[in-house]
C-alpha cells in the first residue's frame, strides 16, 4: 500500500511536535523514521495509526484520505516498544486475539495464527505464556500479533530498544526478512542510526518535528543536506571544525590551519562556516603524496584499525589509521584527504555549501 502524508502537523497546546511533514512511502517499502528522542517520530506513527488526531494536514492510503478514519478501520498493525503482550494468555491466544475481536471463526483464527507463528519462528512456543519467553521471543510474538490481521501498513515503534546488543542485531535482520516475505509497507521508528542504515529502503531523518532529509540510506551518509544530517550519521562521529572562509579556503579563526576547497558557487570572505570531515576521509599517506602532516595526540585500537587523534592546527580530529603504522603520541603523520566525506556548511543556518 502506498502512503502519502501532506503537510502533517501535530500540536499539543503551545508545543508543535510535528511541523509541515510531507512524505510518500511506496508500496512494499520499509522506511525508517530516524532522529533523536523527542523529534516527533512516534507522534507521526500514532497519527498514521489513528491513535492521535491530526492538527493539520492529510493522510492518504492508496490515494484514499484516512485522516479522520477510526483506527480499527485503517488496516494498520502496530508493534509497541514494550511488546504489550497479555500476560495471562498463551502465545497462541495472544496472536489470535486481534482475530477474535474481528469475530473471525475459531478454525480460521487458529490456522492463521499457526501460519504467522511459523513465519516469525515461534510456532514451537504456542502454549507458553509471555513470562516464559525471552525478550526476542516476546518481540516475535508481538510482530506475529500485528501481522495476523494482514495489515496494509505495519508500524514498528522502537521495537528493539529493550533487547541486548546481540539480540538487536538478530532481530533487525529477522524484521527485514519478515517484511520482505510479507511485502507489507512498513514504517520502523528508531533513534539508532546503525539499525536504520542496515534494514531500510529509505530513511526519513527528523529534528524537532521537522523533516531534515528523506533519501536512500547511503545517500544520507554521502550527501547530507545539512550540518545536522552530517553530524547525526556516522560512528565515530564526523569531525566538526568551526572557522571562517577566506580567499577560497576554510581557515581556523586563529590562523593555525587552512584547507583549500572548491565551492560550486562563490562564498563571501569572512563568512562563518563549519568544515565537516568523516574520519575515514583522512588517510595516512606517503610523505610525497601528503597534503600536509600533523602531530598525533592520542589513539586507541579497534582491531585491525586504530582511531588516531590528530592535530589540525589548534583543533583535534579523529581519523582511521592502519594498526601496523605503530604510531606513538607525538609522531607526525603525513595525511591526504579523500574526495568524498568532506563537507562545508554555513555556521548560522547549517545549510550545505560544499
Amino acid at each position: 500500500m502506498k502512503v502519502r502524508l501532506e503537510q502533517l502537523t501535530k500540536c499539543f497546546g503551545n508545543v508543535t511536535a510535528v511541523r509541515d511533514f510531507t512524505a510518500t512511502l511506496e508500496d512494499g517499502e520499509l522506511v525508517c523514521l530516524l532522529g533523536p528522542s523527542g523529534c516527533g517520530k512516534s507522534t507521526i506513527l500514532n497519527m498514521l495509526s489513528g491513535i492521535l488526531p491530526v492538527t493539520q494536514g492529510n493522510i492518504y492510503f492508496d490515494d484514499v484520505e484516512v485522516t479522520r478514519v477510526p483506527p480499527d478501520k485503517r488496516g494498520v498493525g502496530l508493534v509497541f516498544q514494550n511488546y504489550a503482550l497479555y500476560p495471562h494468555m498463551t502465545v497462541r491466544q495472544n496472536i489470535c486475539f486481534p482475530l477474535e475481536i474481528q469475530k473471525v471463526p475459531k478454525a480460521e483464527r487458529l490456522r492463521r495464527a499457526q501460519e504467522i507463528a511459523k513465519l516469525v519462528h515461534v510456532d514451537a512456543l504456542m502454549d507458553r505464556r509471555p513470562v516464559e519467553l525471552s525478550g526476542g521471543q516476546q518481540q516475535r510474538v508481538a510482530i506475529a500479533r500485528a501481522l495476523v490481521k494482514r495489515p496494509r501498513l505495519l508500524l514498528l515503534d522502537e521495537p528493539l530498544s529493550n533487547l541486548d546488543a546481540r539480540l538487536r542485531l538478530e532481530m533487525r535482520e529477522e524484521i527485514r526478512r519478515i517484511q520482505q516475505q510479507t511485502g507489507v509497507t512498513t514504517i520502523f521508528v528508531t533513534h539508532d542510526q546503525e539499525e536504520a542504515m542496515s534494514i531500510s529502503d529509505r530513511i526519513i531523518l527528523m529534528r524537532e518535528g521537522v523533516l531534515q532529509q528523506n533519501d536512500l540510506p547511503q545517500a544520507l551518509y554521502n550527501e547530507p543536506a545539512n550540518c545536522f544530517v552530517a553530524d547525526f550519521l556516522g560512528n565515530p562521529p564526523i569531525n566538526r571544525i568551526e572557522g571562517v572562509w577566506r580567499d577560497g579556503s576554510f581557515c581556523l579563526k586563529d590562523g593555525s590551519f587552512s584547507l583549500k576547497l572548491t565551492p560550486d558557487s562563490p562564498i563571501e570572505n569572512g563568512r562563518s562556516v563549519i568544515l565537516s570531515i568523516r574520519p575515514e576521509s583522512i588517510l595516512a599517506a606517503q610523505p610525497q603524496d601528503a597534503v600536509f602532516s600533523c602531530p598525533v595526540s592520542r589513539f586507541y585500537a579497534m582491531g585491525k584499525e586504530e582511531i588516531a587523534y590528530l592535530r589540525f592546527g589548534s583543533v583535534e580530529v579523529r581519523a582511521f589509521v592502519p594498526a601496523e603504522l605503530d604510531l606513538k603520541e607525538g609522531d607526525r603523520l603525513p595525511v591526504s584527504l579523500r574526495g568524498r566525506g568532506i563537507f562545508l556548511f554555513d555556521a548560522q543556518t547549517g545549510g550545505r555549501l560544499i
